[in-house]
């Protein structure tokens, strides 16, 4: 039986009145995204349509899902609310914590004694406040949501950007901000901007070497890092009817790095079948019966020109393994045109690691398929020529993948099998010689391949690929290694052509698990005490930020003017930071630390205009804020890309950063900025950008008079005495900027849950 069953009958129950109400003021066929988004209106049946990319919408999510890097700040910021319980079914999973560098039994232990403090805390929130607790070593919150709480038609949030990931059980799930969480946990409605939709016709079916993964990089390709920003990404076509639910997870999940909203697919068999095995025949008998509201109007799919904002055709027959990077997700390269990308590039040829799991690739099907190049190596007599890891998505998957022999025939070509968790793909790995720097080649099925993300190494070239290429990519040690026309030279000196890659879709004897790793809230978690130590390092309760003192901003100095690319990664690292990320002065000291200063090309070096000497990023800030400074970023296109962490909106708040002046935001760190009280703008006009200097001095000359609409005006002094004004655009509505008033949007809340 399924969790929440009750609540799942009841979004089905209010769907069909909702639907056929929101196309009767809309006037037209719907698509999905349209029909999920119009039966969560936080004022439940549809009194009025909607605007594409204008109107912000007020939402009713089902349910919320946090992961333990972001749980803690979350729940820190859910403990000033003043509700004894969740509004909403939540949970909470430890899977971000564990480092991977022995393998699964040692490092899970190593993980459990070093983060005991944290992982304590998070089970006791948990437990006070009616949160579903998954404990560490139980598997990766997204694959655990995907066999346990995802479902057809609902919509979630939750605090790491791949919460996309459910959309391959037909959801809507995006990723958040922390405070966009403790919104919906304290009952309130969640705010989004109406998308923009996107619809991506799949024609033809998956064969030979390609995967459900070469969509998502296919697309990534043709739209970039920003190309989905606003926007919904719906899937549809014969070729997504044909594909595997664990499949189009992998294409949602992958949706996070072309910016969407989110993405999803309707509901067909292939979710029938999942649901079933992951035992919810309930929520397939319940779903069947609305099964028509749980997938676009026929003339959606039929006309698909008419009803989305833009149209991506894919033939499947025809697409071709990719392989993404490095550096970034949305580089693709066929793998027939590796071999001359790389000469060009001067990418390292010889593959060092090959990785496969992650939120993205740990399904049994993945695991299955990539086994079956492993298992033909090892009967081949073939040696691997790069180093080898694992990571199964959840303890249901390595338990049952131990069953089948699957986990033994990795093992028996060298395979090192790490916990259940993230590991090495959020920079959760120690990786032996990474600290020497040196320019080298790895090959991953995980979601991101920023600069130092993997390993911490700027000279690893990390590309994104299927987990069956990069088994075989891994065996060749080679990048140029093309398993369609290449063959390999066993250790007796023969040639072997790998056959094309099989595998299971589900397993043939069902899912198998003796401890899935879940720990129920107590009934009544009144006498549930949380204590938090006020000398930790790990964990630091939270003071409310300052509101706003009704006055202009003047004297600003720039902070820093960061350059390309800027990253919640560049803005906020994870690996070895992740253990401060309940502990905001202590993480605040990671603040920007990985931006390029656009003056001197140098990370963490900025000037201090009170001095006039170099130092570390956050050394300087808090420098201004000791002298009571306030202080502006500035930053390119597409700033805080990538994860959902709020701590990069966060730090700079809490070190007295007053404003981030940019060309372009992500959606998700736009609104984290937004929600912590900061303001969050943009060049009117791009070229902007180049005027800033590194001496200058910013006043804002109408912040006095906020409105939504306005652009606000600012009075730039270089250093010479010489002054510019420039304009910057905004999207606050009224009660954003009540946000920004009152010092954060958790203020409002605060004061509500006390009044």
């Amino acid at each position: 039986m399924a969790f929440d069953i009750e609540m799942i009958k009841k979004v089905y129950a209010n769907m069909p009145q909702r639907v056929d109400k929101a196309r009767e003021l809309v006037g037209r066929p719907l698509t999905l995204s349209e029909k999920i988004l119009y039966a969560h209106l936080w004022g439940g049946t549809p009194s009025q349509s909607f605007s594409r990319g204008k109107d912000y919408v007020d939402f009713a999510p089902d349910r919320v899902a946090c992961q333990d890097a972001t749980a803690q700040m979350a729940l820190l910021q859910f403990m000033h609310a003043v509700k004894s319980k969740v509004a909403v079914p939540t949970t909470v999973h430890c899977d971000h914590l564990i480092q991977a560098k022995v393998g699964a039994k040692t490092d899970l232990a190593v993980a459990n004694s070093q983060s005991k403090e944290v992982f304590d805390f998070l089970s006791s929130v948990s437990n006070k406040y009616g949160i579903g607790f998954w404990k560490p070593g139980s598997g990766i919150i997204h694959q655990i949501v995907l066999e346990n709480y995802a479902f057809p038609g609902g919509m979630m949030i939750g605090t790491d950007s791949h919460t996309v990931n459910a959309g391959g059980l037909g959801m809507l799930a995006i990723g958040v901000g922390g405070a966009d969480a403790v919104d919906v946990m304290s009952g309130m409605s969640w705010e989004l901007k109406f998308p923009k939709l996107i619809g991506v016709k799949l024609t033809g079916k998956l064969n030979g070497w390609t995967a459900p993964k070469d969509v998502i990089l296919k697309v990534a390709d043709i739209l970039t890092v920003k190309g989905g920003t606003g926007a919904i990404v719906e899937y549809f076509g014969e070729g997504a009817i044909a594909m595997s639910c664990t499949g189009k997870g992998t294409i949602c999940n992958m949706g996070a790095e072309i910016g969407a909203t989110t993405s999803t697919f309707g509901y067909d068999d292939s979710m029938r079948r999942y649901l079933i095995a992951t035992g919810r025949q309930d929520v397939v008998d319940a779903a069947d019966q609305v099964a028509s509201y749980l997938t676009a109007d026929p003339e959606v799919y039929a006309n698909p020109e008419t009803y989305f904002d833009q149209l991506i055709e894919i033939n499947l027959s025809e697409l071709e393994p990719h392989i993404n990077g490095p550096f970034t997700p949305d580089r693709g390269t066929p793998v027939s045109k590796m071999k001359d990308e790389a000469a060009k590039n001067g990418w390292p040829l010889k593959v060092e690691w090959g990785l496969i799991g992650s939120c993205t690739n740990s399904s049994y099907e993945d695991m299955s398929r990539a086994v079956s190049i492993v298992e033909q190596a090892v009967a081949n007599n073939i040696t691997p020529k790069a180093e080898f890891g694992i990571n199964p998505g959840s303890e249901q998957i390595r338990y049952t993948i131990e069953r089948d022999g699957i986990l033994a025939a990795f093992e028996k070509m060298g395979t090192k099998v790490f916990t259940n968790a993230c590991g090495p793909c959020i920079g959760q790995w120690d990786r032996e010689g990474a600290d020497k720097g040196e320019k080298n080649t790895i090959v991953h099925s995980f979601n991101r391949n920023f600069s130092k993300r993997a390993d911490g190494n700027p000279n690893t070239h990390a590309f994104v690929t299927s987990p069956e290429m990069v088994a075989a990519l891994a065996i060749s040690g080679r990048l140029d290694f093309n398993p369609i026309t290449d063959t390999l030279l066993n250790d007796n000196g023969e040639a072997i052509k790998l056959n094309p890659p099989v595998g299971d879709e589900l397993p043939n004897r069902g899912f198998d698990v003796e401890d899935a790793g879940y720990q129920a809230p107590a009934a009544d978690g009144s006498a549930v005490e949380v204590v938090v130590s006020p000398t930790s390092e790990r964990l630091q309760l939270l003071d409310p930020f300052t509101p706003w003192n009704g006055q202009n901003i003047t004297g600003a100095k720039l902070l820093i003017k960061a350059f390309g690319k800027c990253t919640t990664d560049h803005i906020s690292m994870a690996g070895p930071w992740l253990r401060f990320r309940g502990h905001l002065d202590n993480i605040s000291n990671n603040m920007l630390i990985g931006a390029e200063n656009a003056f001197n090309g140098k990370a963490n070096s900025v000037k201090n205009q009170l001095t006039g000497a170099y130092d570390e990023v956050p050394k300087v800030q808090r420098a201004y804020k000791a002298a009571g400074v306030p202080s502006i970023v500035v930053g390119d296109q597409n700033y805080g890309e990538g994860s959902s962490r709020e701590h990069a909106a966060m730090e700079p708040r809490h070190l007295g950063v007053s404003a981030v002046l940019v060309k372009s935001f992500a959606r998700i760190h736009e609104t984290n900025l937004k929600k912590q009280g900061m303001l969050a703008l943009t060049f009117a006009n791009e070229a902007d950008y180049d005027k800033i200097q590194e001496d200058d001095t910013f006043n804002f000359v109408d912040l006095t008079a906020f409105a939504p609409g306005k652009p606000l005006t600012i009075e730039v002094i270089h250093a010479d005495g010489s002054k510019e004004t420039i304009l910057a655009n905004h999207s606050y509505n009224e009660g954003q900027i009540e946000w920004f008033k009152a010092g954060s949007a958790l203020n409002l809340i605060a004061a509500a849950g006390k009044a």
